[in-house]
């Protein structure tokens, strides 16, 4: 978002609205610049300072058994990687936003998963499904988060912590 002045000239965002422009960046790539995202058909719901939520619809593509008719575990573990991939870029954005908006840029090209951990606790039934993740910490070099899976039940499905590069 750049704010305008009377005249129509754009004007440098305050950090208010600097860091409203940097999460609508994070939403954007991680909805739509990620292909395999769109696979997935992942929506970011929630984006703030404190979490990060999305959701995605339960569709034919995503089943692994197809007996149960149940999310296939690896759409479970890649949503919630990608959601805490996306939490650790709003930690990393918590600790830039005073920064000028092309390094904060660049270094969202060097997030990337360090380690993921996925616990698997029911099996995935439901229309839709929701991802959080909140950030446990965020380094210099590195971000651990947290992230959860329920259906559209609320049923907890599955949870995960991930470690990310993000310096």
């Amino acid at each position: 978002m750049i704010d305008r002045d009377k005249t129509g000239s754009p004007e440098a965002p305050g950090p208010e609205n600097q860091v409203d422009a940097l999460l609508d960046i994070v939403r954007d790539l991680y909805e739509e610049k990620i292909p395999f995202n769109r696979v997935l058909g992942m929506r970011v719901e929630t984006i703030s300072a404190e979490n990060v939520g999305v959701r995605f619809e339960m569709t034919e593509a995503l089943i692994g058994n197809f007996v149960l008719k149940t999310l296939h575990g690896g759409v479970i573990s890649a949503v919630l990687d990608a959601t805490g991939g996306m939490t650790a870029s709003v930690g990393v954005l918590r600790k830039m936003h005073h920064r000028p908006l092309e390094e904060i840029a660049e270094r969202f090209t060097r997030i990337g998963t360090i380690d993921l951990r996925v616990d698997y606790l029911r099996p995935g039934r439901g229309a839709f499904f929701r991802a959080s993740g909140t950030i446990m910490r965020t380094g210099n070099k590195v971000a651990v988060t947290r992230m959860a899976l329920h259906n559209d039940s609320d049923v907890l499905i599955a949870v995960g912590t991930g470690t990310y590069l993000v310096g």
